[in-house]
């Protein structure tokens, strides 16, 4: 077996899954319709489901957890009752509607809704609160838009591992095949939660597994400088906001990177008008969602800017720019936490939003107006991530066809079942949140935003992060955009878990070891055990941190 060590690429040997696979070829028969009743009644109850534990669990230990293997096992579950109204539950597909609508509706619900409306909050400015909950509620449902958009494009390839999405496709897979491949994930679910049991974050060694072997290496390096620092250097390098600084130089470049895509298959394709291939069709996509992405943001911050009335206490000028920074840092940051998800199955969106917030205290924009900036930074980049994270499993179930109508079909039933998810979400957390900060609930980064607006930032700080963009902006460049080896070490950084660190190691050191010993044939093996290991490590944070959670 050999590693292509400068491409981020999951192991995973296509022809080999169609034949493990036959039902995830697409057939003569018809996607399943996400508005079709049954679909639909399942969808809103797992997403009202989803979306309360998510605020929960967000307000008492201040993580999200990942629901999606449980709106998967529900289908599984309801397929095997024996009346005709459930009959339909027994496609896999149905099942990747139902994982991606409670999916969308957790991970919507706490990051982007009621993580941003607690900052105004607690920072004293209630009145500040609802404006700012139609604002994120819009950016929320662009985000998982723009990502529908830019799936399976040069920036955001299907191929890439999108590791939580592998986990739930392959437990549907199990699920609906059995066999040995259902034994295998049995014991990678096994592994993980026997991992999960002794505190060890078993996700990261799944995720070695299978991710791109330049960008794991890069993570884990990160995940290991950051644990050790003050032991091997006798520096915090988070207190001396390295991490931040490198991630701002990294996403600069990764911003720049993508736009070279656009342009790139853009000139390409005015010379040689024959390269119409699906490539090029992708960075068409590409550079049009970037430019429809960059308007809606624009006009969600115009809108924040007049409904929460804080351009009242700026300049014309000041205005403006804050307009357009706020614009910019959402675009950086979604794609930040895109690529990071895609590659590590981590998204930094708490840390990339605080260097946004940072940038704009350097800036100098009044308080009111760095609540709204970090609200809306806030807001944008966890939908866009989750759903790439859906659509990668259906993806996986479709079969891996790209460009083919049931593949194109299933991508836009599962977005439609995605805005179900958020939409429940918002009518959620609109109808709850007024109950959680009664009680002083809020999410705990918020109070470390507020603290930041407060504090203000130091001269030494701005010199910290510009001087450190620099070599996170150089490992972006060296890396490429297929590697990505800026923004993850930078993610790395930016987790204070030594242990991740070790076990990616340990995951990347076994990857190698059974490849080397069993050669080519294990990489679907390998990928089945490893989603099975992630799957373990979720369901056990979810249930765990449910019973922590109501102990409260």
């Amino acid at each position: 077996m050999t590693h292509e060590v400068t491409a981020a690429v999951p192991l995973h040997d296509e022809g080999a899954a169609s034949k493990a696979w036959p039902a995830a070829q697409a057939s003569s028969a018809p996607h399943p319709k996400a508005l079709a009743p049954a679909n639909l009644i399942l969808t809103v109850v797992l997403s009202v489901f989803g979306a309360i534990v998510g605020i929960q669990m967000l307000a008492s230990l201040g993580i999200t957890p990942s629901t999606s293997l449980i709106g998967a096992l529900a289908a599984m579950t309801l397929a095997r009752v024996p009346l005709a109204m459930f009959r339909g539950f027994r496609s896999v597909h149905a099942q990747n509607l139902a994982q991606t609508s409670i999916s969308s509706a957790t991970f919507g619900a706490a990051n982007s809704l009621f993580l941003p409306i607690g900052i105004p909050f607690l920072f004293g400015l209630p009145d500040m609160v609802v404006p700012m909950l139609v604002g994120v509620s819009l950016a929320m449902l662009l985000d998982a838009w723009l990502l529908y958009r830019m799936f399976d494009t040069p920036a955001f390839p299907a191929k890439n591992p999108w590791p939580l999405g592998i986990a739930a496709a392959e437990a549907i897979k199990a699920g609906d095949g059995g066999g040995k491949q259902a034994w295998l994930l049995l014991g990678g679910l096994a592994t993980g939660v026997a991992g999960a049991v002794f505190k060890l974050p078993m996700s990261a060694f799944g995720v070695a597994l299978i991710g791109g072997l330049g960008a794991m290496i890069a993570f884990g390096i990160g995940l290991l400088v950051r644990g050790y620092s003050t032991p091997l250097f006798g520096m915090d390098i988070g207190a001396l906001y390295v991490p931040h600084g490198m991630m701002i130089g990294a996403g600069i470049v990764a911003l720049v990177q993508v736009g070279r895509v656009v342009l790139k298959k853009r000139d390409s394709g005015s010379r040689n008008a024959a390269t119409d291939t699906q490539e090029a069709r992708g960075a068409t996509a590409l550079g049009r969602s970037l430019r429809l992405g960059s308007v809606g943001y624009l006009a969600i911050m115009v809108l924040l800017a007049a409904g929460t009335g804080v351009y009242t206490g700026m300049s014309p000028a000041m205005l403006v720019c804050f307009v357009i920074y706020g614009t910019f840092a959402a675009f950086v940051h979604e794609l930040i936490v895109g690529i990071a998800a895609m590659h590590s199955g981590w998204f930094p969106a708490f840390a990339v939003a605080l260097i946004s917030l940072l940038i704009g205290i350097l800036i100098g924009f009044p308080p009111e107006a760095l609540v709204v900036l970090a609200g809306f930074s806030a807001a944008t980049g966890p939908a866009f991530a989750d759903m790439g994270y859906d659509l990668k499993a259906g993806h996986i179930l479709r079969g891996e066809t790209s460009g083919t109508a049931f593949e194109l079909d299933g991508r836009r039933e599962q977005m439609i079942a995605g805005m179900v998810g958020f939409a429940v979400a918002i009518v959620v957390v609109a109808c709850t949140y007024r109950m959680f900060f009664a009680n002083h609930q809020t999410a705990p980064i918020n109070a470390a935003y507020v603290a930041a607006i407060k504090a203000g930032i130091s001269g030494d700080t701005a010199r910290n992060l510009a001087l450190w963009a620099i070599p996170g902006a150089i490992l972006q460049v060296l890396g490429g955009s297929r590697q990505q080896l800026g923004v993850l070490f930078a993610t790395g950084l930016l987790i204070a878990s030594p242990m991740a660190g070790w076990m990616v190691a340990a995951g990347i050191a076994c990857r190698l070891v059974v490849h080397r010993v069993v050669g080519a044939s294990a990489r679907e093996k390998l990928e089945v055990f490893a989603g099975g290991v992630i799957a373990g490590d979720a369901l056990y944070s979810f249930f765990s941190g449910a019973v922590k959670s109501l102990r409260k």
